[in-house]
């Protein structure tokens, strides 16, 4: 009995000092008005600054005034991609925030190109589109990650068609979105495609740019992988994750999440079957996290996070990756996001979409 108080007693010690304040409400609206897809980063300033799409229209907001600005409307994508990690991404460079989106004059995968968006005034005037894929259509399936090295260069990356099969692409923008490099090549499955419907991820430095994605080899869905260590310009050093494979006829749309720690190396959280499981840049390496879909990653000087929900709605829990410590945030979770700032006391944040009866909302929770 007093082995239970206690257990009592330090769980919700823990619960007090790992939640900051209450969850913040940062957009809500009904079911013909849901707001979708969040994505935030934090600037080196320490800003975090949020998109997220409503129909074909993207807003954004940041905390630069210490808390959350009401979202503003930023630009409309014509049928914007949104839903199932489609959406907006977006980056800071120091100069501009840029926010990258896809959708196409038809839309329904019958078009779609990968479009970035500028602004230099903390989203008050906003810039673009410059299309990103150099085919035409190319982005159509809707699914793309980017991201942000310390000096400023953009990386986005995608699931690209313009060979009919479902293609691993990048392309890297120097002067804060206002032009893009060529098209590259990253990974061609040597079945013809990967995975059609699972995101890929990515993150870069000043050397080494890391992308994750879902492979589909011989009927498995495995997670890979690859690294250029020479700023982009080769990607050959590709691995597969995981100790088992995944044998599935069909794509479970989950695509997980890397982030890299103090050593440079990626860690990254991903799905096999029913479980969530972390790896660190090696073949035969996992740590299983426990049962659920959809995590999300990320690393700051101290410590590392994972977010996962239970099912593709459900409840949304958290891990610290250092402590071992772990417990739910909410219910009825869709999408989780979380973010932390590069300084030692940064808190992390935690953005994901919730449905309350016919309200639907984009929450926030910080975390100690």
């Amino acid at each position: 009995m007093i082995k239970s108080i206690l257990s009592t007693v330090v769980v919700l010690a823990l619960t007090i000092s790992i939640f900051a304040d209450e969850p913040q409400i940062i957009y809500e609206g009904d079911s013909d008005h849901a707001p979708k897809q969040p994505q935030a980063i934090v600037s080196k300033t320490g800003v975090t600054h949020i998109t997220f799409g409503v129909g074909n229209r993207i807003y954004y907001c940041n905390n630069s005034g210490g808390k959350f600005d009401p979202p503003t409307f930023a630009f409309e994508v014509p049928n914007l991609s949104l839903g199932m990690r489609r959406g907006p991404r977006i980056a800071d460079t120091g100069e501009s925030i840029v926010i990258t989106a896809i959708g196409g004059p038809e839309g329904k995968g019958k078009d779609g190109d990968l479009l970035a968006y500028r602004t230099d005034d903390n989203g008050k005037n906003w810039s673009g589109p410059v299309k990103v894929n150099d085919v035409d259509a190319s982005a159509r399936e809707g699914l793309h990650a980017m991201t942000s090295t310390e000096k400023g260069v953009l990386w986005c990356v995608w699931l690209d068609l313009r060979a009919q099969k479902t293609e691993l692409y990048a392309s890297k923008s120097t002067d804060d979105g206002k032009s893009w490099s060529r098209n590259q090549l990253v990974y061609r499955s040597p079945d013809g495609s990967i995975c059609e419907c699972c995101h890929p991820s990515i993150v870069a430095n000043q050397d080494s740019v890391n992308i994750l994605f879902r492979n589909s080899i011989e009927g498995k869905r495995d997670m890979y992988l690859v690294t250029s260590y020479d700023r982009g310009a080769n990607f050959r050093n590709v691995i597969r994750l995981g100790v088992q494979q995944w044998l599935l006829d069909i794509c479970p749309m989950d695509g997980g999440m890397l982030c890299t720690s103090n050593n440079g190396k990626p860690t990254t959280v991903w799905r096999r079957g029913r479980m969530i499981y972390t790896s660190e840049n090696r073949v035969a390496n996992e740590s299983m996290i426990g049962r659920g879909e959809q995590p999300w990653i990320c690393c700051n000087s101290q410590t590392t996070y994972v977010v996962w929900t239970s099912r593709r709605e459900g409840e949304l829990h958290y891990k610290n990756l250092e402590t071992s410590e772990t417990g739910k945030i909410a219910d009825n979770a869709r999408d989780p996001v979380i973010v932390a700032g590069n300084s030692e006391n940064a808190p992390f944040q935690i953005f994901w979409e919730q449905r309350s009866g016919n309200q639907f909302r984009i929450m926030c929770q910080q975390v100690r």
